[in-house]
Formats: structure tokens, C-alpha cells, sequence
């Protein structure tokens, strides 16, 4: 379909750039979000076209987030009694995404995610405990906090629609409202970021716009760079985490602004 069905097919530093991109993009993902602001520019530079791009992206998406959620569950971060609570909302509303992408422009949704993402980094510098509560801070669960439940499923009703950025929404439904710290998040942010991932992806298998060798040579990288992630997850502090947050999410409110 695009030219690209075999390793001779491929220029070897494309290779290359997509394990790099991959790697740098798991690490930023699992950390915080915003690493398709480096992989789609990297697909598209091999020739690919912004749909398939696009659709080709989540098969990277999807097997670093599972690599993810394995490692972290392997160190007791991934809290699985909450996994379906956290899990149902958030696939309803992908459902509702799902449905609005058939009818909507994706332009109409750039504003809000532009002011959900300056709005948490203005909340990082102003109020930091919201979205990086500080050690004790109790857990809340989802049935006593209905702003968690919208917060989720608006979440989930951007990732159904436009996966990029969701991770952004995730952490500020996460963290900010079921006061899970960042490290807890993150593992959840995945887990919910794989099953959003698992409906879109398997849109694009049907419409054929998926690019396989390409993806899955940016998911080797991300799978490696997921890993990454999670290891210096372990090891930052909470306010080590907190910053990096912040600076993706400036560095991802520019993209969001020039594209």
C-alpha cells in the first residue's frame, strides 16, 4: 500500500530514526506524554502519509504502554483493584469519541486540549500538590469522587477521538482528583492509554492505513524507551516528576500551538 513492506524497501537510517525517535518517545510517555509531537514528524519524513502516519503511530503507542504496565505492575506500582473503576469510564467515553470523530473536525478539539495542558502547567507552578500530591496524601475512590468519573471519561472521549495529548488529561484525572501519586499514575495513565489504544488501532487495521514493518520497528524503540521510563520512575522523586510534567507540557502546549 505504501511502498515501504520489507527492510530492503527501507533506508537504513530511517531505521535508525524510528528506534531513536521510539526510544526517546517511550521514556516521554511514560513519564508524561506529548512523544507523538517526535514520531509522527519521524513517519511522516520516511513518506508516509498524515493518515497513515497517524494510524501507524499507535502501534507504538500501544506496545509501549503494554510494556508499561507489565514493568510497573512488576514493582507494585500498578494499583490493580482500581484498574476496572479507573478502566469503565474511560472507555465509555472513547466510545462517545469514537462516534464524534465520524462527525467533527479534529481542529474544534486543538483548543481544549491547548487549555488543558496550559492550565496544568500553570497549576504545577501555582498549586503543585494538585497534580503531584505529596506522600500519605489517601487515595480517593472513584464511586465518592464524581469529578474523577467525568474527568476519566472526558478523557476518554479525547483519546477516542485524537490520541495525542490523552496522557495529559489521564495525569490531571489521575492525579489531580483521585490523588494518586505520579509514579501510581503513570502506571494507570498507560493501562487506560493501551486500552484506548487496542479500539482506535483496530479502526485503522480496517481501513488499512496501518504501515506494519515501520510500526513495529518504532515499537521496538518505544518498547525499549517504555522501559527506560519506568526504571527512572522508580527512582525520581516526586518532585523530580513533577518538573519534567511540567516542561513536557509546556514543550507539548508549543506543538500544540504551531500545528
Amino acid at each position: 500500500m505504501i511502498g515501504i513492506d520489507s527492510l530492503a524497501a527501507m533506508n537504513p537510517w530511517f531505521i535508525l530514526l524510528l528506534l531513536a525517535v521510539g526510544l526517546v518517545a517511550g521514556v516521554i510517555n511514560t513519564l508524561a506524554g506529548g512523544g507523538s509531537n517526535l514520531t509522527l514528524p519521524a513517519l511522516m519524513v520516511m513518506g508516509l502519509p498524515a493518515d497513515v502516519a497517524n494510524a501507524t503511530n499507535r502501534v507504538g503507542v500501544l506496545l509501549q504502554s503494554l510494556a508499561g504496565v507489565r514493568d510497573f505492575d512488576r514493582h507494585g506500582q500498578l494499583p490493580r483493584a482500581d484498574l476496572w473503576s479507573v478502566l469503565r469510564p474511560t472507555l465509555m467515553g472513547s466510545v462517545f469519541g469514537a462516534i464524534a470523530a465520524a462527525y467533527m473536525p479534529v481542529a474544534y478539539l486543538k483548543p481544549i486540549l491547548l487549555f488543558a495542558m496550559v492550565s496544568m502547567a500553570l497549576i504545577i507552578l501555582v498549586r503543585p500538590a494538585v497534580i503531584a500530591p505529596p506522600p500519605g496524601t489517601p487515595v480517593k475512590q472513584l464511586k465518592d469522587c464524581p469529578e474523577a468519573f467525568w474527568g476519566l471519561f472526558a478523557a476518554g472521549i479525547y483519546g477516542g477521538f485524537v490520541q495525542a495529548g490523552v496522557g495529559f488529561v489521564l495525569i490531571g484525572a489521575l492525579a489531580g482528583t483521585l490523588r494518586y501519586d505520579l509514579v501510581k499514575t503513570n502506571a494507570l495513565k498507560m493501562l487506560c492509554t493501551a486500552a484506548l489504544t487496542v479500539a482506535a488501532l483496530a479502526v485503522f487495521i480496517w481501513q488499512d492505513l496501518v504501515a506494519w514493518l515501520p510500526g513495529l520497528i518504532l515499537g521496538l524503540g518505544s518498547i525499549l524507551g517504555a522501559k527506560v521510563g519506568v526504571r527512572l520512575a522508580l527512582k525520581a522523586s516526586q518532585r523530580s516528576l513533577k518538573w519534567f510534567l511540567f516542561v513536557m507540557t509546556v514543550v507539548a502546549s508549543g506543538f500544540a500551538m504551531v500545528s
